[in-house]
């Protein structure tokens, strides 16, 4: 799960983690550019979107892949329903929390790039806003796993910060370096094969 301001570096992040772990890389701001033409960001708009996000999530657990939930994960209440759905499947939730100052997540999230892949989707946010995000953020508290990583850094130094707290949480053996990582240790494997079955599911969406 991704905590963070707008602009932090959610994105950037999860893209390439998911690369590196071979993890299904569910992106919220993409779910809503291609079912929205054009984005109203209400109530009914953002219960649509998290929806799906959360049955995409439980489709790919149930078919043993990891998840990267790449989504503000901004409320405690929304993380502990996340907690539960990892849980009923059989997978450890671990949130990503990106710090970065709030001037410079505010001048990122103002002047995106749709060129480039991680702002292809993303939202320019005025300032309005973008206080209203970051006030109502609640912070990820002692009793929940969270790793801590720099938004400023490069993603070599974040990924070897969330290799760590997977290490020390268990998910992933301490012979498995940051440059040859396949599968953490969360994911349900096939009986006696050492891989994953990725025919099991297969989710598109539709507008």
């Amino acid at each position: 799960m991704m905590y963070g301001y707008p602009g932090s570096g959610k994105t950037y992040f999860a893209r390439q983690l998911c690369e590196n772990f071979q993890a299904a890389h569910l992106q919220a701001d993409k779910i809503r550019a291609e079912l929205f033409s054009e984005p109203r960001f209400d109530k009914q708009e953002n219960d649509i979107i998290n929806s799906l996000m959360n049955y995409m999530s439980e489709e790919f657990l149930t078919a043993g892949m990891s998840v990267v939930y790449d989504m503000n994960v901004a409320r405690s209440g929304q993380r502990r329903m996340l907690k539960s759905l990892a849980s009923k499947n059989g997978a450890t939730p671990v949130t990503v929390w990106i710090q970065v100052d709030q001037e410079t997540a505010y001048l990122r999230s103002t002047n995106r790039d749709r060129r480039k892949t991680d702002d292809k989707y993303a939202v320019n946010w005025d300032k309005k806003h973008f206080h209203q995000i970051t006030t109502s953020m609640q912070k990820p508290t002692t009793s929940e796993d969270y790793a801590v990583i720099s938004g400023k850094h490069l993603f070599s130094m974040q990924q070897s910060a969330v290799v760590r707290k997977l290490r020390d949480l268990g998910l992933i053996s301490s012979d498995q370096t940051n440059d040859k990582i396949i599968k953490p240790g969360m994911v349900n494997l096939i009986p006696n094969s050492g891989r994953v079955d990725y025919s099991r599911r297969n989710i598109s969406i539709r507008q």
